[in-house]
């Protein structure tokens, strides 16, 4: 597997890192990847993985104004790269490839 190879988790989170815009920061980036699959998801996962897209060069983070309410700390925001939306871009054709087709997943049975 290539270093760039993206997780169903990772892809999750640049999915909800795209839907949430540019207040994209952990917590309401959490709160997206909830509604969308319909469960808790912890805030240190989304920052481990928002840690390792980095790392690969698919999101990068700036800091924003430190504020009182946070203790004077700034929130991080982040935004996907070009490489970042490329690579989600061909996540969204090779697994609808897949499906294609599929009777168990068109109400079909297995």
């Amino acid at each position: 597997m290539s270093r760039d190879a993206l997780g169903n988790f990772e892809l999750m989170v640049l999915l909800a890192v795209l839907r949430v815009g540019d207040d994209a920061y952990g917590v309401p980036i959490a709160h997206a990847l909830e509604q969308a699959i319909g469960r808790e998801v912890l805030l240190g996962s989304v920052y481990a993985a928002l840690v390792r897209l980095e790392s690969k060069g698919m999101i990068k983070s700036s800091l924003g104004d430190p504020t009182a309410e946070r203790g004077g700390r700034a929130k991080k925001y982040f935004k996907l790269t070009a490489k970042g939306l490329r690579h989600t871009r061909e996540a969204q054709h090779a697994l609808s490839r897949l499906w294609s087709g599929l009777p168990a997943l068109q109400g079909g049975s297995a």
